[in-house]
């Protein structure tokens, strides 16, 4: 890498985390969008932990997702993850990934709103599928036809991750490009449209 490719990396990076400030940069959208694989490279980009709250449900509950699910119901679990996610947000600055329902509820948006910059991780439906598919852990995809249950969460929620600060085309590229494209939308505070290489 030449030494301007380098310098122009570096100043992109100091920007962002300059703008972040000592907010957490949370990240939005549905299953398969790739928050927690993005959200890595880019905590570790600005310096700052990263945190996955489905790991963190996870770990306080001593059960699985999809146990929490068949256990308790999607209700009992939102509220576990209101309460989990607003704890994570008092330790910031961080990169924190939600799960794909957390921003929907409207008390965990508002958690978000508060002190946090919010990035929408969108995707279309093949691409979603295509991710989503190989897997048979996403308790909301339990279904006789998972695609179309998929497609019927996006119409759904789509409209509601629009609420988020800055939006991101997720599609296969490589990490290293999201995340490049994460850090410029944060400096230009506005929606970063998604560019193949």
């Amino acid at each position: 890498m030449s030494e301007q490719v380098l310098s122009l990396a570096e100043s992109l990076r100091d920007r962002a985390r300059a703008t972040l400030g000592q907010r957490n940069l949370v990240l939005v959208g549905l299953m398969g969008v790739g928050k927690s694989s993005i959200g890595r490279p880019l905590a570790q980009e600005l310096g700052i932990p990263f945190v996955d709250t489905d790991v963190e449900i996870e770990r306080v509950s001593r059960m699985t997702i999809t146990e929490l699910f068949a256990a308790y119901g999607e209700l009992e679990f939102r509220a576990l993850e209101t309460r989990v996610l607003k704890r994570l947000l008092e330790g910031a600055p961080r990169v924190v990934s939600t799960g794909g329902g957390a921003f929907i509820n409207a008390s965990t948006r508002q958690h978000i709103k508060s002190g946090s910059l919010s990035v929408w991780l969108k995707a279309d439906l093949d691409v979603l599928w295509n991710r989503v598919n190989k897997h048979d852990e996403r308790p909301l995809l339990k279904t006789e036809n998972p695609k179309q249950t998929l497609e019927n969460l996006m119409n759904a929620r789509y409209p509601i991750y629009e609420e988020a600060d800055l939006t991101v085309l997720s599609r296969n590229v490589g990490k290293d490009i999201m995340v490049k494209e994460i850090l410029a939308a944060i400096v230009e505070g506005k929606t970063a449209e998604g560019r193949m290489p």
